[in-house]
């Protein structure tokens, strides 16, 4: 990748996304810049300025309001993106709703499947098509986002989709939960799985679009599992740690990927955990969580 780099984090106030800017602002060059966003204007602003500070910085941070659930405003980020430096090199989609064992998934469904989903599908439509040739546009998921973890009545709505299909069946389970058929459907209580399915399942949509094209340029579009991080959102619901990394660690690794010199083809549009990529098969349905979340 060239010099006078563009990159962006969704969801980087905290946590590993504010790990991912930490990380590419000391990798990345002076006359690079790293737009870390997040949906509180003081909090962005705040984050920015730390970062900035940091002694391993190098290249330039700027905050960024963005609101992952306005489609129309990462629609407009993009063109912003666009117009002021001609493209994007670097996209990471981090954003996650924070969710406790023990609130309602339906009541919170709404919330979660705008951030976590709704908004990867924006992105993806928004920004791939604003990526420079050599870029990485990387969507955080995690290993649960192999089809195998959802019963198999559902991989039909997810296996060879096109990224309307994909969105399609989102709003499908949406549905599903609103009117209490989904588990009847076999959709898991555990909102976390068709997530994450769902955000790998949209990757691979884009990606095969473009596989060609990309890989002729260097240009990676893949899916990113960055192993258990110790975070706020995540140590809720894990009762052993000890295998945790902390959001740095964490973001080694995917940070790793996006500094490869060159991009193995095995790993574009797919879902990518330390380096290597993921059989989209693999995994099984997570019964016992779904008992312990189950009234």
């Amino acid at each position: 990748m060239k010099s006078s780099r563009i990159a962006l984090v969704t969801g980087a106030n905290q946590g590993l996304g504010r790990a991912l800017v930490e990380g590419l602002a000391a990798r990345m060059c002076p006359d690079d810049l790293v737009l870390l966003t997040g949906r509180d204007h003081q909090r962005v602003a705040d984050a920015a300025c730390e970062v900035s500070q940091l002694p391993g910085t190098r290249a330039r941070v700027e905050g960024q309001v963005l609101d992952v659930t306005d489609a129309h405003a990462i629609a407009c980020l993009a063109e912003d993106v666009r117009t002021r430096f001609g493209g994007v090199d670097i996209v990471l989609s981090n954003a996650v709703a924070r969710v406790l064992p023990e609130e309602s998934q339906a009541e919170r469904a709404d919330e979660f499947i705008d951030v976590s989903n709704t908004a990867t599908h924006v992105i993806l439509r928004s920004f791939a098509p604003v990526l420079r040739p050599g870029g990485r546009l990387l969507v955080v998921a995690s290993s649960l986002g192999t089809l195998g973890h959802l019963d198999v009545r559902l991989h039909h709505l997810f296996d060879g989709a096109s990224l309307d299909q994909v969105e399609y069946a989102v709003e499908s389970w949406r549905a599903a939960l609103h009117n209490g058929t989904a588990q009847e459907a076999g959709w898991p209580v555990w909102m976390n799985v068709p997530s994450k399915v769902a955000q790998v399942a949209a990757v691979r949509a884009v990606a095969a679009e473009r596989r060609d094209r990309d890989l002729a340029t260097g240009t990676l579009i893949a899916a990113v599992c960055p192993g258990m991080v110790d975070t706020a959102t995540s140590r809720p619901w894990f009762s052993d740690y000890s295998m945790a990394q902390p959001p740095a660690q964490a973001a080694e690794a995917v940070l790793d990927v996006i500094f490869a010199e060159r991009i193995d083809p095995a790993l574009y549009g797919e879902l990518v955990r330390f380096g290597k990529a993921l059989d989209w098969y693999d995994g099984t349905p997570p019964v016992e969580q779904d008992r312990l979340l189950t009234p």
